[in-house]
Order: structure tokens, then C-alpha cells, then sequence
């Protein structure tokens, strides 16, 4: 248990910073599950609306340092292949 004023204000400041960045991370896993869907469906522009979504989501949470940008930039190239391939272009 924190003991010091500083490291009470820490604690404070980290669950603050965890709620944040835990939403974050839930929405863009939401946006990748939207491109998802759309290609299940079939749906060409469907898929590359969302697939712009997530690549803004994905790349917004790289900046703000949820995630690392390889991760972030891995992802986006492997769901805009699969959309390319499914006819939507990018």
C-alpha cells in the first residue's frame, strides 16, 4: 500500500490512466471486429468503410501509446489484403 502523499497521487493517476487506455483498446479491437463482420458478409463497402474506421482507431491508439505502432500497422496491412481481396479497394 502506497505510503507517501506522492505515491497515493500515483495510484490515483495510474487507475485514471488504465480506465482510459482500457477504452481505447476496446474500441479499436471493436472497429477490427466491425472489418470482420463486413467480410463475412461480403459486403465490399461495408468492409472498406469500416476498414478506414479501424485504421483510424488502431492508429490513433498506436499514437497515444496503447499499443505498438508494428502491432497497429501489422494489423491494418493484414485486414486492408483481406478487403482488397474481397474487392473493395483501399
Amino acid at each position: 500500500m502506497a505510503n507517501t502523499k506522492s505515491a497515493k497521487k500515483a495510484t490515483r493517476v495510474i487507475e485514471r490512466r488504465t480506465a482510459i487506455n482500457k477504452s481505447r483498446r476496446t474500441r479499436m479491437r471493436s472497429s477490427w471486429r466491425n472489418v470482420e463482420e463486413a467480410l463475412a458478409s461480403g459486403d465490399a463497402a461495408k468492409a472498406t468503410d469500416a476498414l478506414r474506421a479501424a485504421e483510424s482507431e488502431t492508429m490513433r491508439a498506436v499514437s497515444k501509446g496503447v499499443v505498438h505502432k508494428n502491432l497497429g500497422s501489422r494489423k491494418v496491412s493484414r485486414l486492408s489484403k483481406r478487403v482488397a481481396a474481397l474487392g473493395g479497394a483501399k
